[in-house]
């Protein structure tokens, strides 16, 4: 850190609304406290110009100067500031209260659970701007949460392979039983979909609890050891596509990117939230798995087309 910005401020007195604020605009942007009135972020975080201007707008001093440590001591003092610690300790905490009540919350209240930690820990990472072992310690309980919420409900997520994949004809796969684990979500609906649509018309699916009760002579799809699943970085739906040549289709490519972030994370896709939503909503109402795929089905079929749509226009 070469270098700080300090946030010199006298707000008035009588302006209650302004000054809560400006306080919830400090904490938000992880100031540190010099003394009162006086806060610093490290150069490069959130700019405080805007913070400066309403201030003065309302009838208050502010003035940001930049500040240089002259010592490693200095450094130190002002690195304390910003100690997180605590508010990943409290996390964690939070973290492995969740991961004991895993079994009486369910699946859906669990991965709601999750997710709020999930956006907890990345608030709290990104005014953390000395990161440390503390930082390390909250990845890795809410990385074993996410694990043993995997073991109790998700049945085993595959492994991604490092093998390559080559073009099939689908003509050679119609009429065909696929299998794939049982309480489907988001790829292995999205695929099974792909399949019936665009792969193998007469599929029947078969759900079954672990790989090893995958039956005799079925295409097996997202398990471990699967005909079909995971490879390098894409999830099963998009080794589906690539594999039998559909991944030109723009409406299938769009399908594609939202099942990829909602299944393994990474880039935000549009209408993610809301196909996820609706199939949590689908997901309540079945009455077992088949029942569950032809209702995703049509939200497919609406997604699909909504999108070739587009891209005609």
């Amino acid at each position: 850190m070469n270098s700080l910005h300090a946030l010199v401020l006298s707000l008035p007195t009588r302006n209650s609304t302004v000054r809560m604020r400006v306080w919830r605009a400090l904490k938000d942007s992880g100031c540190g406290v010099l003394r009162d009135g006086v806060y610093v972020l490290p150069s490069g975080a959130a700019p405080l110009a805007r913070l400066e201007s309403e201030i003065k707008a309302s009838g208050g001093f502010a003035m940001t100067v930049e500040m240089k440590p002259r010592s490693p001591e200095q450094l130190g003092q002002i690195q304390r500031l910003f100690d997180r610690s605590a508010g990943y300790g409290a996390q964690v905490a939070h973290i492995a209260a969740t991961k004991a009540a895993l079994a009486r919350l369910g699946s859906r209240r669990a991965q709601t659970a999750i997710r709020r930690h999930e956006r907890a820990l990345q608030k709290l990472a990104q005014i953390d701007f000395f990161a440390g072992e503390a930082k390390t310690q909250a990845a890795a309980a809410l990385a074993a949460l996410k694990a043993a919420y995997g073991a109790m409900y998700a049945g085993g997520e595959p492994r991604f392979s490092q093998r390559g994949l080559r073009r099939l004809d689908p003509a050679r796969y119609r009429g065909r039983t696929w299998a794939t684990r049982k309480a489907p979500w988001v790829d292995r609906l999205a695929s099974a979909w792909l399949i019936k649509r665009f792969i193998d018309r007469e599929a029947r699916f078969v759900w079954i609890a672990r790989p090893s009760e995958c039956p005799k002579g079925a295409l097996g799809f997202d398990f471990d050891g699967a005909d079909f699943t995971h490879v390098r970085k894409r999830v099963t739906f998009e080794v589906l596509a690539a594999t039998f040549g559909l991944d030109h289709d723009p409406g299938i490519a769009a399908l594609g990117a939202i099942v990829h972030f909602l299944d393994v994370g990474g880039i935000p896709a549009p209408d993610a939230k809301g196909l996820e939503t609706l199939l949590r909503g689908i997901k309540g109402k079945a009455r077992d798995d088949d029942a569950l795929l032809a209702e995703a089905m049509r939200t497919f079929d609406h997604l699909h087309s909504a999108y070739a749509t587009v891209s005609r226009s």
